[in-house]
């Protein structure tokens, strides 16, 4: 485990939520309220209340904001967005230690709207990858055809697809046959 596992979960979910987009999946999948709560539901938020237009409208906000942090290689300009995330929500850090965790650190206040959560959440979990001097694990697919994110959080800074039972396979399986084309000739 590279961070604690209250970051690695908070980095799944803002590469969940990015890629819950069309600029990065081809579709939309937070286009409503079922969406948002099917998304919340998966992430296994702690203390969420009932959702509003205004928590999914806060929530595509910061997808496209989360996103430009993907995107960028540029520690300065991650910095830049990444402060400015976090810079808009009420932190309010404190300890606790639900669902079998040990001790950990929560950046947003009990019964928090999603927004906050995750903006403070996330946004400090990808915070504490610039700070560590990690921007480079923060990631978009190599495959040629896929635009979503991911976090490598291999020993050896290897992952290249969003999915290796997906992208990854696809792209093997086309080396593969590449490969056997080249040698028939």
């Amino acid at each position: 485990m590279i961070f604690t596992h209250d970051t690695e979960h908070a980095l799944a979910v803002v590469v969940d939520l990015i890629n819950t987009g069309a600029a990065a999946s081809g579709t939309e999948e937070l286009g409503g309220l079922p969406g948002l709560r099917a998304f919340v539901g998966r992430s296994a938020f702690s203390d969420v209340g009932a959702l509003t237009e205004a928590d999914l409208a806060r929530v595509l906000a910061l997808r496209d904001r989360f996103h430009a942090v993907f995107r960028t290689g540029d520690v300065p300009t991650a910095v830049r967005l990444i402060n400015e995330i976090v810079g808009e929500v009420r932190t309010t850090p404190h300890l606790t230690d639900h669902d079998g965790y040990d001790w950990h650190v929560h950046f947003f206040a009990p019964g928090a709207p999603v927004g906050e959560h995750l903006a403070a959440d996330c946004g400090m979990a990808l915070a504490y990858v610039v700070a560590a001097g990690e921007l480079d694990r923060l990631r978009t697919c190599e495959a040629p055809d896929c635009s979503r994110v991911l976090v490598d959080l291999s020993r050896n800074r290897c992952r290249r697809y969003c999915d290796s039972r997906t992208c990854g396979n696809r792209m093997h399986v086309a080396a593969y046959r590449a490969r056997q084309r080249e040698a028939a000739l």
